[in-house]
């Protein structure tokens, strides 16, 4: 079912309600992002997907049949698509991970923020899917996947509601760019009879439909991809988050220092991660990942009821695999392969990275075959790395550094007789040091992941990526038993992308700190002292702009200020009646980390 209307845009409808505290003492969770820049003039079609709530639904995912509108314009022509997800819940639950997938793509990644007992919470987020038209123009298979556990202790259920509304183009909002073809890279499953996508990673209690490593060649999805000889371009588009022991991969020690450490502080492998993209075994490109903390990490309240940056929309990563078009163009299967490495000697990781991928590709005017060759290739298998660390009585410092350059060339001759010259260039760089204090009573984390992936096709940039990741936490035991513990976070997303001259281009600088406290004890843990202070700035290759300030201190939003030309009118800030010191889940501590009996 699905109705054409000329009204609010959903999201100020949305952000209306909040303003007339519809939801009382619900406690409203969320992201802070950009509303998408989408033509809210514009006739819309609103489709319901799905609505399901998800009690215990682990290998349950909701699969419907999901068929594009026609009462605005033709399949494909339209001017943007959003999602349009809202989600409550009430009780006590961990965070989970939710995975999107249509035409066995995955399209979206996200998780959910704790509930809390009483009213519960409740959150609404829209997400701007205009790039996938190529998906949504036929009929398909439309996959949430939320696995959820009930049982004693765990009785949060999450309800469910997501939509699609298509924006119809007309002369004042034309059809938005799109690409010719997208190809899923993903693995297929069979439950119930249907074929789900599966991100590879891990089997675990939490995400049986994932593969469990032996090696590392096991840990790897390798598949065979044949794409359309008159193939000119194509761009990837990678999924990739730690989940289980690698959740705070960013707090791992290199293995020749754990030893240095007592045992159950932390994990090993060290703190470097990459996503590398291989075709027929040759590096193509790498992606240095975004470290998303997750709703229940460290100190839950510290993520309420703002979330971190990332938490609900995880960030994606672009690549430009065009100079392999000559390869993958020769009407043959070329194997594909995602994986996640470490920096450690045999680049192993723990458990468990989920990383998937798609190819945005675009055809020819032509139907004859592609030619062209690689000119020139530079790229190592795996970053260059160093590790060094000091033990000066209970104190343990450990620095980790790595970077990784990737310089391809190529010409591509379509059937049409375009030629296309292609430079595609990365110059990566990270750096973690870590710091274990007063006999690991004290960890600090320094972090930081910064880079420039670059693609010209005749010189004009096809494809950008700046990019830098500051992460400074700091986790201190505030109580000789172990039943207090505290921690704060200063986390940056600073990033200019524009990932195909058919997608639109944005610059986000984001700043959030954030910080809580934990208290240990038989009768239920607490957590108090929750604040979230965000600077969100957003402008996009179109004019769009949007910028926010909003506080948070024990569940309350003591400051909000937006604007831009995407700001709503001015909301007034949040009240709520959740009690600022609330029973919570036991945390979740980086490095499987044990105290007072947590």
């Amino acid at each position: 079912m699905f109705h054409s209307i000329l009204l609010l845009p959903s999201w100020l409808f949305i952000l209306s309600l909040l303003a007339s505290n519809v939801h009382g003492a619900r406690l409203v969770d969320f992201q802070v992002a950009q509303p998408p820049p989408l033509p809210q003039d514009a006739t819309r079609c609103t489709v319901l997907i799905l609505k399901r709530t998800f009690a215990f639904s682990f290998g349950a995912p909701e699969v419907v049949q999901l068929t594009p509108p026609t009462d605005c314009g033709v399949p494909g022509s339209w001017a943007g698509i959003s999602l349009n997800f809202t989600v409550t819940s009430n009780g006590t639950q961990f965070d989970r991970l939710g995975i999107v997938t249509f035409q066995n793509v995955e399209i979206w990644r996200t998780s959910t923020p704790e509930p809390v007992r009483g009213d519960g919470i409740i959150w609404t987020y829209l997400k701007d899917v205009t790039r996938f038209i190529p998906l949504f123009s036929k009929p398909g298979t439309f996959i949430l996947q939320l696995d959820n556990l009930i049982e004693p202790g765990l009785d949060g259920e999450y309800a469910t509601t997501l939509e699609a509304t298509y924006f119809a183009s007309s002369q004042e909002h034309p059809p938005a760019p799109r690409s010719d073809l997208i190809v899923p890279l993903t693995t297929l499953r069979t439950i119930r009879g249907t074929m789900l996508p599966s991100p590879p990673g891990f089997r675990s209690v939490l995400y049986p439909l994932l593969l469990q490593q032996q090696n590392r060649r096991s840990h790897r999805l390798q598949l065979n991809v044949t794409l359309p000889r008159n193939a000119v371009a194509a761009y990837a588009e990678l999924q990739a988050s730690g989940n289980g022991n690698e959740e705070f991969w960013y707090f791992n020690v290199p293995n020749q220092f754990l030893g240095d450490l007592p045992a159950g502080t932390t994990f090993g492998n060290g703190p470097f991660r990459e996503v590398r993209v291989l075709v027929d075994g040759q590096v193509a490109g790498v992606a240095f990942p975004y470290a998303v903390i997750f709703t229940g990490g460290i100190v839950p309240t510290a993520w309420r009821p703002i979330t971190s940056y990332g938490a609900i929309d995880l960030p994606t990563y672009h690549l430009d695999l065009t100079p392999f078009i000559p390869i993958l163009t020769d009407g043959k299967p070329h194997n594909i392969s995602l994986d996640v490495a470490s920096a450690e000697p045999d680049h192993r990781i723990d458990q468990n990275w989920f990383v998937s991928g798609l190819l945005q590709v675009r055809l020819d005017s032509s139907s004859r075959p592609t030619t062209g060759r690689i000119t020139r290739y530079e790229a190592s298998n795996f970053a260059t790395s160093s590790a060094s660390g000091s033990v000066n009585g209970e104190d343990v410092h450990i620095t980790v550094s790595a970077s990784h350059s990737v310089h391809i060339e190529a010409e591509i001759i379509g059937g049409s007789g375009a030629r296309t010259e292609v430079v595609f260039t990365q110059a990566l760089q990270y750096e973690n040091v870590q710091d274990y204090l007063q006999n690991t009573t004290v960890q600090n984390v320094f972090q930081t992941a910064s880079g420039q992936v670059l693609s010209r096709h005749n010189g004009e940039i096809a494809l950008q990526d700046t990019f830098v990741y500051p992460l400074v936490i700091n986790f201190a035991i505030t109580s000789p038993d172990g039943s207090n513990f505290s921690v704060a976070v200063d986390h940056s997303y600073d990033r200019i992308l524009r990932p195909a001259p058919f997608i639109l281009g944005s610059t986000i600088a984001e700043r959030q700190l954030s910080g809580g406290s934990f208290h240990l004890a038989p009768t239920g843990n607490t957590g108090s002292n929750g604040t979230s202070n965000n600077t969100f700035d957003y402008v996009d290759t179109t004019g769009h702009t949007y910028t926010r300030q909003v506080n948070a201190s024990s569940n309350v939003i003591t400051l909000d200020r937006q604007g831009g030309n995407l700001a709503p009118s001015p909301i007034p800030d949040q009240l709520s009646e959740v009690s600022p010191a609330q029973a919570v889940m036991k945390a979740r501590l980086p490095g499987g980390r044990v105290i007072g009996g947590n």
